[in-house]
């Protein structure tokens, strides 16, 4: 079947952020412990709690490599073994798709797109970078969501799915933050994976004084999605003699061969946590972390549940099909994926038009076929299951 005849919904797209995205709506009170512009050595610079933020090599987006530029690297595909800059190639301004709804709605026409998931690019390394200073950092998402719903909504006609960010460091202003969410038609949300650095120490998920969210979350059934960001994970580094400080395409090889996951560790703390037993609607999909981790984590549940099954209100492994939805990588292999996950809950997603992602959207079909996979299989995939983590707008789709 030609690629014209499919339909997708893409669970990972990106908007490039405006540069009042942060500074637009913050109250007066954080203004100068938030972020700020700066103009050093002729270059305007992020500032974040009062230091240069590095998170995004040039945070205003006003040059950007084309969408898909990376797809091979990331492939494992660069025999010539150029840099992540070489392989950018000429920088352009930025497309209107890129920042503007109504834009945006056209190209998905276009790349034949019934909806997408919207999530940061810069905003999903700020959580970190603030995590020091707890009343800036929710001052600082309570101005972002605010610039979301601004510029984007939450479920711009029913098709763009803008994802709220919310942590969890402060519980009462994370309820507040869902509630209001909640209020403007909010059908996901966005939160880093990892351990939380609270006013009370570092918490896992499932500790009680998060119970007002997950109960919120609970009733609403609105989806949470784990994005791939900066998390804790990150000070791992430091103990290899490496710089904490997460720069895009900038990593050290290191990073990349470190075993430690913030992403199945979080699983595994809402599992043992009894997070889905407690709350049985709660729905989490996990974003731009590919599916290379789902079979170590579902392996190392399976031996704990029979090492001690009454230490578990249920089978971690049957829990984790029932709740977690996964976007594999496109280089990963997704009959592989399709053992592990389960074909009713994998994700397609594209995470147009960053670089790492792909050019058009439904060329991911080409690794579906590759797979072998049957047309419902690649349906379920593409668009159906992604679907039905909007509703009740899937019902439209």
């Amino acid at each position: 079947m030609s690629n014209e005849a499919i339909r997708g919904f893409d669970a990972d797209n990106h908007y490039y952020e405006a540069l009042d995205a942060f500074t637009r709506h913050i109250e007066p009170t954080y203004a100068k412990r938030c972020m700020q512009w700066a103009t050093i050595g002729g270059k305007s610079r992020l500032l974040v709690g009062g230091k240069v933020n590095r998170f995004i090599p040039n945070p205003t987006f006003d040059m950007l490599a084309a969408p898909g530029s990376l797809e091979h690297f990331f492939r494992g595909q660069n025999e010539g073994g150029e840099s992540t800059v070489e392989l950018f190639g000429e920088l352009k301004p930025p497309s209107p798709a890129y920042s503007d709804r109504d834009a945006r709605l056209t190209t998905m026409d276009e790349q034949g797109l019934d909806g997408i998931l919207m999530f940061p690019t810069l905003g999903v390394g700020m959580e970190q970078a603030l995590r020091n200073d707890i009343p800036a950092l929710t001052a600082a998402f309570r101005a972002f969501n605010q610039w979301l719903r601004d510029d984007w909504g939450h479920a711009y006609k029913n098709r763009i799915f803008a994802a709220p960010y919310l942590t969890l460091a402060d519980p009462d202003n994370a309820v507040a933050e869902l509630r209001l969410a909640l209020e403007h038609d909010a059908r996901v949300i966005d939160m880093q994976a990892g351990p939380i650095l609270t006013e009370r120490g570092w918490k896992a998920p499932a500790d009680p004084m998060f119970d007002s969210f997950w109960s919120l979350l609970n009733e609403s059934q609105i989806t949470l999605a784990y994005h791939a960001a900066d998390n804790a994970y990150t000070d791992l580094l430091t103990l290899w003699g490496e710089k904490a400080e997460l720069e895009a395409h900038r990593s050290p090889l290191m990073r990349s061969l470190l075993s430690a996951n913030a992403v199945p560790d979080m699983l595994g703390a809402l599992l043992s946590g009894g997070i889905f037993d407690r709350y049985p609607n709660v729905r989490v999909a996990v974003i731009e972390t590919g599916a290379d981790w789902v079979g170590p984590l579902l392996k190392s549940l399976k031996k704990s549940y029979g090492q001690g099954p009454k230490a578990w209100a249920s089978d971690p492994v049957e829990t984790f099909h029932r709740h977690v939805w996964v976007a594999p990588f496109y280089e990963n292999d997704l009959n592989e994926v399709k053992e592990v996950v389960g074909i009713d809950r994998i994700l397609f997603g594209s995470d147009w038009p960053h670089t790492e992602g792909l050019s058009q959207p439904l060329d991911y079909v080409k690794d579906i076929e590759r797979a072998g996979l049957s047309e419902a299989e690649r349906d379920k995939i593409m668009r159906h299951n992604g679907a039905s983590l909007v509703r009740p707008a899937a019902e439209v789709l």
